[in-house]
């Protein structure tokens, strides 16, 4: 079940442009469909046979109805479905997504049910954590070894089949395999950890902004057009802003350059081309280092002056005892979420004003830092007050060419901003984004409407869905504490996943040590709730009181400090305390429960609403979320008071 839910994230969000940046509402459709499936354990017809049907409905849709953007030049229709049709509209796209979605988990979900009711209800739970460990750890493994969805649909089509039997439902498992077949032999589709990566590479006389230029290979993410590699030379007339940041370095000094968000190679290339001795190049996705690594024309990446890093930019520059001449932020723009919960981009811990901090610590006396993209002005003014305010001088601004509502612009400051600067960036700061509230990309501290529109209605879809499983709402009544403690755990576990994002980087691989790690507490908590005579309830939400207290008391980024040894002991300590104790008090009251079906479905559509009050970051940031967890601990303890009444063995 955790399998699928894992794979729907990762693969609709590739196929579809509309889901790029919302990847929690596939998120939030799974928990409301494996909900669904829970209240309807015991009810007929069963969902679970229907699911192989269900699960070539999907695939055949998502891939029949992709969602392409064919261009960022703020074109009058820029998106594009299959074979140059125009795509559904996005409500429309959405919304079939979503109900599908949820189709296919809430048959899962009833195949699971149905067990689950047949158990003691922690037998049941500890089951389904061992489960959901191995899901978690079979899809990480599947993203180590860069498998394409043929991979992940082929494990979850032989699972069903050998769960439900060789009858009809072989067939819609055996289209399922073939469609994504079709899709994971393409060869100019790569899969990596974090996109589907198409690379197109053309060799032979090719014009390009009035440039006749041999060799250009063009990368997409995600439908999504992304990077392109040109000769330095092509790069030199068409892309003159690659060359801006030299103009404030002396040669002499061009001794150590870090350049975050390598990509391809073309800022490397350029950096060589400039006399730069040597160079660590920082790449987060190794499928697009790869690629430029092969297909570069340039071939920087094999020069033997050039180091490559694959990490995340932040957790780079923090674990570094390097110093550097010269620090570029190069085109460092992600086109996807870090996770399915929290909203953070794979690059948004770059620019908060402590990571400028930090940089400016790894300069050189004499040092100059740079950073360059294509920005809306408001983002420019942000960035450039960041700019001043930690290196206290108004930095220098070279401006380009336009895309769309966007312009390249080459913000630079150091010790070199003054040397060749022809403008200094005169402008109103903006909130400067920080560890704590980590959007740079949000103007204003809000929640979008586009969000509070989709989130109403999903949470409407919610309350009709439950009707229509013949579910009375005063059955739920019981366990509406559990549906408190689902949404506190929902929040509390993105807590985790975007503070260890800051402290170790947002790599795909901290993404599923987190979770393994939020799943054994979760495991452990109930092993000791069976073997071991709890304490009253008021004493194990005491505990938690204090867990959570403690990780209020101590700010995140106060752990960047620490060596990482015991910052991974910190981090755990503070992160894992409260989710073990959270565990303990769901455990008990879990035990005693006379419906497990309907209760641990209470529990997980209470995640529902934990995954709408994720938004709230947006307006907080996420530190304030710990008192909206504790919030939600204490409506569940006063609401479950009856039931704590006495102690379970």
């Amino acid at each position: 079940m955790l399998f699928v839910e894992l794979a729907l994230i990762r693969w609709t969000a590739a196929n579809n442009f509309y889901l790029a940046y919302v990847t929690n509402f596939v998120l939030i459709a799974s928990f409301l469909g494996i909900g669904i499936g829970f209240l309807r354990a015991n009810a007929r017809p069963a969902l679970f046979p229907w699911s192989p049907l269900i699960f070539a409905a999907l695939v055949a849709f998502v891939l029949a109805f992709p969602v392409k953007l064919t261009s960022l030049g703020g074109t009058k229709n820029p998106f594009q479905a299959a074979f140059g049709f125009s795509p559904l509209p996005r409500w429309q796209s959405l919304s079939i997504t979503f109900v599908l979605c949820t189709t296919l988990m809430a048959a899962i979900g009833q195949g699971v049910g149905s067990v689950f009711v047949r158990l003691p209800p922690l037998d049941a739970y500890r089951l389904d954590i061992v489960g959901s460990i191995g899901g978690i750890v079979l899809f990480s493994l599947l993203s180590f070894l860069l498998l394409p969805p043929l991979g992940w649909g082929a494990i979850a089509a032989v699972t069903m089949a050998v769960l439900i039997g060789p009858r009809w439902q072989l067939l819609p498992l055996i289209a399922v395999v073939g469609l994504l077949a079709l899709e994971s032999f393409s060869k100019n589709d790569h899969w990596s950890p974090y996109y589907k990566v198409t690379a197109t590479h053309m060799v032979g006389p090719i014009r390009v902004g009035g440039v006749t230029t041999h060799d250009v290979l063009s990368i997409s993410a995600n439908n999504i057009p992304h990077q392109t590699a040109y000769p330095v030379a092509t790069l030199r007339r068409i892309e003159r802003f690659y060359f801006f940041p030299y103009r404030h370095v002396a040669r002499r000094r061009l001794g150590r350059v870090l350049i975050v968000g390598a990509g391809n190679g073309n800022d490397v290339a350029v950096a060589l081309r400039e006399g730069v001795r040597h160079v660590d190049a920082v790449e987060i996705d190794p499928v697009i280092q790869a690629l430029g690594r092969r297909y570069h024309p340039d071939h920087p990446y094999q020069n033997p002056r050039v180091t490559v890093h694959i990490d995340d930019g932040r957790a780079y520059i923090e674990r570094t005892k390097d110093h550097y001449d010269l620090i570029l932020f190069a085109l460092p723009d992600s086109l996807t979420l870090f996770a399915g919960q929290g909203n953070l981009r794979l690059e948004n811990y770059l620019f908060t004003v402590e990571s400028m901090r930090r940089v400016k610590h790894l300069l050189r006396p004499g040092g100059t830092f740079a950073m360059y993209n294509y920005y809306q002005p408001w983002l420019l003014d942000r960035y450039a007050g960041v700019l001043e305010s930690v290196f206290g001088r108004s930095p220098c601004v070279e401006l380009g060419d336009t895309l769309g509502t966007s312009r390249q612009a080459v913000l630079t400051t150091g010790a070199g901003a003054d040397r060749n600067c022809r403008r200094h960036w005169r402008g109103d700061p903006l909130d400067p984004p920080t560890d704590d509230h980590p959007f740079p990309y949000l103007a204003r501290r809000t929640i979008p409407g586009f969000y509070l529109r989709a989130l109403g209605l999903i949470l409407a879809a919610t309350l009709l869905l439950i009707r229509s499983t013949g579910t009375r709402f005063r059955q739920m009544t019981p366990y509406l504490d559990l549906a408190c403690m689902g949404a506190a755990f929902f929040l509390l576990e993105t807590k985790n996943v975007v503070q260890f994002a800051l402290l170790f980087g947002t790599t795909w691989f901290v993404n599923a040590l987190v979770f393994t790690g939020v799943l054994l507490s979760v495991y452990a908590a109930v092993e000791v709730a069976r073997h071991v005579r709890l304490p009253r309830p008021s004493r194990l939400y005491a505990l938690l009181a204090g867990a959570l207290l403690l990780a209020w008391v101590v700010p995140q980024e106060s752990l960047l400090a620490l060596d990482p040894p015991l910052r991974f002991c910190a981090a755990v300590s503070l992160a894992f305390a409260p989710i073990f104790f959270a565990n303990l008090v769901f455990a008990q009251r879990f035990a005693s429960v006379a419906s497990s079906g309907t209760a641990f479905a209470s529990n997980l559509l209470g995640a529902i609403i934990g995954g709408a009050l994720e938004y709230l970051a947006l307006i907080t940031g996420y530190r304030s979320l710990l008192l909206v967890v504790a919030t939600l601990y204490a409506l569940a303890f006063l609401l479950g008071r009856r039931t704590l009444q006495t102690r379970t063995p």
